[in-house]
């Protein structure tokens, strides 16, 4: 796919000019093109680099396999994918609404076709969704009535509006990772809670899988994080820790992908056996997870 392409000079978490070469992989999802991976010498974050301008990235979503922007069914992992993404619906409202009581505002960012706000919606709260892909955003307004707007409206919502923001396996697509953090301090209110999930680099399968870790997604992965990447980011844009939740589905899926990725023939049986691995290793030095779901809040001034 002949694409335009950007070199990050910069780190994108601490700005240190001291970046190194880490390791290459490919786009084993869609077009197979191999991409580079660098490594901030200073404080360890990991990004794609080259990587496809803004402009350029959008073909690389344009796949009927891609499915977060899906309600398909098709396929063995549109199956799976689709049965725990039901499962974890409520799981993620409950865990949401023990934190924030029911009835107050949340704004989804890269809220798909709006299943997880539809869970909300019918509960009370006020919900905005931001989604920049339109065949998703059309799905979420026509199917369930949602207030859904594409990318450029964040910079129109209004300041302090918000009790709760969530980027579910959002941020690492993100290109300005910067400008988004601060856009995210400006929205969410002095009481409010963020809800960031994110692959994690430092999982055990991560660490197994190497270049064919489904996690890296690359190039529509632009950041891979680790746990102490996230913790640095937030704190320079006001933001403290509150709590991190292990998200303890994606190592098998993320391990049903990436056995995939490596061709094995018995992918079925190996992935949900390193899947499991990869959770029980997560429980001796905990939260390690293959995904993780960062909650933080605004410090206190």
């Amino acid at each position: 796919m002949e694409h335009q392409t950007e070199i990050l000079k910069n780190c994108p978490v601490c700005g240190s000019i001291k970046l190194q070469k880490a390791f290459k992989t490919k786009d084993y999802f869609l077009t197979q093109e191999e991409f580079g991976i660098c490594m901030c010498k200073k404080c360890g974050f990991h990004f794609t680099n080259p990587r496809p301008t803004k402009e350029a990235l959008s073909p690389y979503y344009k796949s009927e396999e891609y499915i977060s922007h899906s309600n398909s069914n098709q396929g063995l992992f549109g199956f799976l994918y689709q049965q725990v993404r039901n499962y974890t619906l409520g799981k993620k409202y409950e865990l949401v609404s023990n934190i924030k009581k029911d009835g107050e505002s949340i704004l989804d960012i890269g809220c798909a076709t709006g299943q997880f706000l539809n869970e909300f919606k019918k509960r009370g709260w006020n919900c905005t969704g931001i989604e920049p892909d339109e065949e998703a955003r059309s799905f979420a307004k026509s199917n369930y009535d949602l207030k859904v707007f594409g990318e450029e409206k964040l910079e129109e919502l209004a300041s302090d509006s918000f009790d709760v923001i969530s980027m579910w396996h959002v941020l690492e697509h993100v290109s300005d990772l910067q400008k988004r953090v601060a856009e995210l301090k400006r929205l969410i209110k002095a009481n409010g809670t963020l809800f960031i999930a994110l692959p994690n680099l430092d999982s055990w399968d991560a660490h197994h899988y190497e270049k064919f870790w489904a996690g890296l997604d690359v190039p529509r992965h632009l950041h891979h994080f680790k746990k102490e990447n996230v913790e640095l980011l937030f704190e320079k844009h006001g933001f403290k820790m509150h709590k991190i939740v292990p998200m303890k589905f994606d190592s098998y899926y993320v391990s049903l992908l990436s056995e995939k990725y490596k061709k094995n023939p018995l992918h079925l049986f190996s992935a949900f056996f390193k899947g499991a691995y990869s959770n029980f290793k997560a429980r001796k030095n905990p939260p390690n997870h293959s995904s993780l779901l960062y909650i933080l809040k605004p410090k206190v001034v």
